[in-house]
C-alpha cells in the first residue's frame, strides 16, 4: 500500500513539475536598462542556477517535452537571448562558456542581411553555432506581426506573414541547418489568434513575452518566457521566476489577446487540476487596479475583469497563487493588444 500511494504521489507530483525560460536582451553597462542586465547581474544569475541545482537544458527540449505532453525535468531552466545584439557575443557567450550552459538566440534576418551597428554578423553567429548555440526565428525585420498594411486584407496579411516567417527560417537553415521542429519568438511578444493558427499551419511553436512556466498544459503557440532586465534584473527577482510552477490551464477565454471593441476584457480561467493551489490566496495582478481577488465559479474556473478600459497598446493579467506544498508559486500571464480607437496602434515608447 505503501508503494502505491508513493507511486501515485509521484505521479502527481510529476504532473506538476516545471520549467522556466529566461529571457534576455542586452548584456551591458551601456545599453536601454529597461531591457538590460549588467554582465556583473548576469554572472550572478548563472551562479546561482550553478549553485541550487538548476538544470540548464536546450530550449528545444523542453518544447519537446511539452508537444508530447510529458512533465519537463525537475528544475530545468531554458536560457535564451532575442534579437542579437553583439554584447550577448562580448558579454554574456563567455560567461556561458564557462558554465557549459546551452542557450538560443531568437534573431530576426534583416539585419544579417544588411549588417547593423551594434549587431552580430553573419560571421559571429557561424562561430557561435560552431560553438554550440542554438538559433531560432524572431521574424524578418522585427516587425509588428499582428498588424496588417494599410488597406490590407486578412488574406493578404496571412500572405505576407507566412513569407516573412518563411523566408527567415530559410536563412536560419543556412546557417545552421534544417531542425525537425521551428521556434518562434514574436517581436515585442505580440500576437493574436490569427498568428497563432498561421503559427501552427507552419509546424512552428512560438514563445511570447509573458511570464509564467512552462508545463504540460502549456499552449504551443503562445509559449511564456520570464523577461529579464531592468527592474527585473535583480537576482531575487530571478528567484521567484525559477521556483515558479505553470497554473494547469486548460480553458481560457477569451484566449485571443487581440481587443476589437471589448477593452474590459473579462477573463475565464479554468484548471485542469486545484490540489495543490491555495485558491483561496490566488491574485490577479492588473494593470492599474494592482492586485485584485478573481472570482470563482464552482472549484476549477476563476473570473477576473479590470474595472476601467484597457489604454491602447500592450497590457497583462498575471495571476499567481501559493503552493500548498511549499514548493513556490503558480503563475499564469494573458497578455492584451489594443488599438487605438481609430484603428492605428499606439507609438513605441
Amino acid at each position: 500500500m505503501l508503494k502505491f500511494l508513493a507511486s501515485i504521489f509521484a505521479l502527481w507530483l510529476g504532473s506538476t513539475q516545471a520549467a522556466v525560460v529566461l529571457q534576455y536582451h542586452h548584456v551591458s553597462d551601456t545599453s536601454p536598462r529597461v531591457t538590460s542586465v549588467t554582465p556583473a547581474e548576469f554572472r550572478s544569475h548563472m551562479q546561482f542556477l550553478a549553485d541550487n541545482g538548476f538544470e540548464v537544458v536546450p530550449l528545444s527540449s523542453l518544447v519537446a517535452a511539452v508537444q508530447h505532453g510529458e512533465a519537463p525535468p525537475l528544475r530545468a531552466v531554458a536560457i535564451t537571448f532575442d534579437d542579437g545584439y553583439q554584447n550577448i557575443a562580448d558579454e554574456a557567450v563567455p560567461i556561458l562558456k564557462e558554465y557549459g550552459f546551452p542557450y538560443t538566440l531568437f534573431v530576426a534576418a534583416e539585419p544579417l542581411t544588411s549588417p547593423r551597428k551594434g549587431m552580430m554578423t553573419v560571421a559571429t553567429l557561424q562561430r557561435l553555432i560552431a560553438e554550440g548555440a542554438h538559433l531560432a526565428n524572431h521574424s524578418y525585420g522585427h516587425e509588428h506581426l499582428v498588424r496588417r498594411l494599410n488597406d490590407e486584407d486578412m488574406a493578404g496579411w496571412k500572405v505576407r506573414v507566412r513569407q516573412n516567417l518563411l523566408d527567415t527560417e530559410a536563412l536560419l537553415e543556412q546557417l545552421r541547418g534544417k531542425v525537425s521542429l521551428p521556434m518562434l519568438a514574436y517581436p515585442y511578444g505580440e500576437y493574436n489568434a490569427e498568428l497563432q493558427a498561421l503559427v501552427s499551419e507552419l509546424g512552428m511553436v512560438a514563445f511570447g513575452q509573458q511570464s509564467g512556466a512552462l508545463g504540460q498544459h502549456s499552449t504551443l503557440t503562445a509559449l511564456p518566457r520570464f523577461p529579464l532586465g531592468g527592474k527585473y534584473a535583480s537576482l531575487q527577482t530571478l528567484k521567484e521566476k525559477l521556483y515558479s510552477l505553470p497554473m494547469p490551464v486548460v480553458g481560457l477565454t477569451p484566449a485571443d489577446p487581440l481587443l476589437h471593441d471589448d477593452f474590459r476584457p473579462r477573463m475565464q480561467v479554468r484548471l485542469a487540476d486545484t490540489r495543490d493551489i491555495h485558491v483561496a490566496q490566488l491574485k490577479c495582478y492588473l494593470p492599474n487596479e494592482g492586485a485584485v481577488t478573481p472570482k470563482w465559479i464552482g472549484n476549477d474556473r476563476f473570473e477576473i475583469q479590470v474595472v476601467n478600459e484597457l489604454p491602447p497598446g500592450r497590457s497583462r493579467y498575471n495571476c499567481t497563487a501559493p503552493s500548498k506544498s511549499n514548493r513556490g508559486f503558480y503563475w499564469f500571464s494573458q497578455p492584451w493588444l489594443r488599438p487605438n480607437t481609430d484603428g492605428s496602434w499606439p507609438a513605441e515608447p
